[in-house]
């Protein structure tokens, strides 16, 4: 029995070290693994147009969120929770998209609604290259390929080590970021880095960041657009708090020299107070939720209120699959605009077919 029982303990020592040293050897790759892109890297633009925006005419700007492949309305995201509103609490079940299939049908689908919508510009947000998560679909080839009569261009806003969570569909290894379309001329584009936590908790969040996008403009000014996706799992917004104030020093000084501004993208915010739990549905407000008014941005600009936005929502919560009705949505994506353009927005619906986003169309003229 004395035997025995050494041996057992043995055995029970030999495994713990072994699991020990096994974590301590992720933990260890996923520390120098770990990188953020150097700010104010420069974004090479393919496929650049010659013809430039003209002062007298009216344009057309589509941001989207395509949720890299996955969110059809039968997907529910790992890191998503929430409670039902008798106070169930629910969880989502996925860690990467359900099938290459399905992938290819939602990032089809999405292409679909942009050519539909034949915007001059159209800015993305969560374009997989290869990831794990999207089954190494390279949507940003197929986004390049189907609209070739856009310029293109992609900044990098997600990019992880191999994430084996959720243990029974890991999430992989990620790349991923913002892509800007344009059927106009583009003087160049640079990625900014976003503030992000300074705790382990970097690790497992986006390397989050915008884009300055340049376009001439007749007169001789410039069209600065900004294509944005911040943080979202941010408990008390401390880390949005930060991003909002590096963003509106920039679109203040791009202001103050003359130029047109827009933000578009994903805020993840609710565009404005009274629009928080505006749309009727089985859930609880989530406590992700926070809002971003024309008292949070600079003088001299102002959140564009899409003419739709009391019928059609542009995010649904991601913690259950999506019925109608049932799921939390919310008014969360769109466009900040500068008030030297007249400016009009509204939400398409696609009844969240293709990602847990819908598409918002911004009409500008200049001033």
């Amino acid at each position: 029995m004395k035997a025995k029982t050494k041996k057992a303990i043995q055995i029970t020592a030999i495994v713990f070290l072994t699991l020990v040293l096994a974590v301590g050897a992720y933990c260890g790759y996923v520390l120098l693994s770990y990188s953020r892109i150097e700010d104010r890297t420069p974004i090479a633009i393919e496929n650049n147009k010659t013809e430039i925006l003209d002062a007298e005419d009216e344009y057309t700007i589509t941001t989207y969120n395509v949720g890299f492949g996955a969110y059809g309305p039968e997907f529910s995201f790992f890191l998503d929770t929430g409670h039902m509103s008798d106070g169930t609490y629910v969880k989502g079940k996925y860690g990467k998209s359900i099938s290459k299939e399905l992938t290819l049908r939602n990032t089809n689908g999405a292409i679909g609604e942009i050519e539909k919508l034949d915007s001059d510009i159209v800015i993305l947000q969560e374009v997989d290259l290869k990831s794990s998560r999207a089954y190494k679909v390279n949507m940003y080839e197929m986004f390049k390929t189907a609209l070739s009569d856009y310029s293109s261009s992609y900044a990098s806003n997600f990019h992880t080590a191999y994430l084996p969570y959720p243990f029974n569909d890991p999430h992989g290894k990620t790349e991923a970021g913002l892509v800007t379309l344009s059927k106009y001329k583009i003087n160049d584009t640079l990625r900014r880095s976003y503030p992000i936590a300074d705790n382990l908790s970097k690790l497992f969040d986006l390397d989050r960041c915008f884009t300055v996008t340049r376009m001439p403009v007749s007169n001789g000014k410039e069209l600065v657009l900004i294509n944005s996706h911040m943080s979202a799992y941010d408990k008390g917004g401390v880390i949005r708090s930060a991003q909002l104030k590096m963003l509106n020093s920039v679109i203040s000084a791009e202001y103050n020299r003359g130029n047109y501004v827009i933000v578009g993208g994903d805020f993840n915010h609710i565009l404005s107070t009274e629009m928080v739990g505006h749309f009727p549905s089985g859930q609880q407000t989530p406590s992700w939720i926070a809002v971003l008014s024309d008292d949070d941005i600079p003088e001299g600009f102002s959140i564009v209120k899409a003419t739709n936005r009391e019928e059609v929502s542009t995010c649904r919560a991601a913690d259950i699959p999506y019925e109608e009705g049932v799921n939390y949505t919310a008014v969360i994506d769109g466009f900040i605009a500068s008030d030297n353009l007249i400016c009009e927005a509204v939400n398409i619906e696609t009844n969240y077919a293709w990602s847990d986003h819908q598409p918002v169309v911004l009409t500008i003229q200049f001033k």
